[in-house]
C-alpha cells in the first residue's frame, strides 16, 4: 500500500453523516494523483466510500484492516468535487418534520423515515400513552450530548466503555401551563444533571473532550441563553 499525502479520522461517522465532508477538506489540498488514507470504525463505509470514489472519479486503491479502525486509501482524481459548495450546502440544510394531530391528546410526529408519538407537553403520569413533549425535549438535549461526546472520541481513537447521562427539568409554572392560574410563566427555567462517562483514558483528557463538546452541541448552545443549566461532568472508574 502507498505511502499516504495525507490521513484523516472519521470515527464511527457514515458516509451520509459527515465522513464524505471530512474526506473532502482532507482530499482538497493534495495534489492530483496524491494519496489521502481514510480511517473509519464505520462498517458501512466499506460499501460506500468505493462507491462514492467512482462518482467523483476519484480512485480507490483499497483498505487495510486493523484491530478496531479500518485504513482506506483514495488517490485524488483530476476532476475536482466543490468543496465550497458542498460546505455552503450543509451550512444551509434544514432539517422539517411533519406533525398531525391524533386522538388522546397526541400527535404523531413523520421525521424523515421515523414515525413517533408524542404526547401532552406536561403529564405527571408514570404511565402514559406517549412521552410527552418536556420527555422528547430532555431527551433532545441528553441525545445531542452523548451521541455529540461519543463522536468527538471516535473522532480522537479515545476509547469509551460507558456513558450515560442522567436530566432532570422544571417548569417557571406548571400551573399556568394547566390554566389553573393566571400569572407566571409555562417555560423550561432549570434543567440538571449528571454526564457519567467510564474510559481507560485520561480524566483531563476526558474534560477537555466535554467542554467541546457542549461547545459544540446544537441544542445545549440553543438552550444556554434560555434556561438555567446545570449538568456535571463526572469520570467514573
Amino acid at each position: 500500500m502507498e505511502n499516504p499525502h495525507g490521513v484523516c479520522d472519521g470515527g464511527d461517522l457514515d458516509c451520509g453523516s459527515g465522513l464524505l465532508l471530512i474526506i473532502k477538506k482532507a482530499m482538497d489540498p493534495l495534489l492530483d494523483g496524491q494519496v489521502l488514507e481514510v480511517r473509519s470504525r464505520e462498517r458501512t463505509v466499506s460499501e460506500d466510500l468505493p462507491a462514492w470514489c467512482r462518482m467523483v472519479k476519484h480512485e480507490f486503491l483499497g483498505s487495510k484492516l486493523g484491530d478496531n479502525t479500518t485504513r482506506y486509501f483514495i488517490r485524488k482524481g483530476s476532476e475536482q468535487v466543490e468543496l465550497k459548495a458542498d460546505l455552503e450546502a450543509a451550512q444551509g440544510y434544514q432539517w422539517s418534520v411533519r406533525v398531525q394531530g391524533d386522538q388522546n391528546l397526541t400527535a404523531k410526529v413523520h421525521s424523515r423515515n421515523h414515525t413517533f408519538m408524542v404526547g401532552q407537553p406536561a403529564d405527571f403520569s408514570h404511565s402514559v400513552p406517549a412521552p410527552s413533549a418536556i420527555d422528547y425535549f430532555l431527551s433532545s438535549l441528553s441525545a445531542c450530548l452523548t451521541v455529540g461526546f461519543r463522536a468527538q472520541a471516535s473522532k480522537r481513537n479515545i476509547e469509551i466503555d460507558h456513558l450515560e447521562l442522567s436530566l432532570k427539568g422544571g417548569l417557571e409554572n406548571v400551573l399556568y401551563h394547566m390554566e389553573l392560574e393566571e400569572k407566571g410563566s409555562p417555560k423550561v427555567n432549570r434543567i440538571s444533571g449528571t454526564f457519567y462517562v467510564s474510559s481507560p483514558a485520561d480524566e483531563e483528557v476526558l474534560e477537555d473532550l466535554w467542554e467541546n463538546t457542549i461547545k459544540r452541541s446544537p441544542i445545549y448552545q440553543t438552550l444556554l441563553s434560555a434556561v438555567k443549566m446545570d449538568i456535571k461532568f463526572s469520570v467514573v472508574f
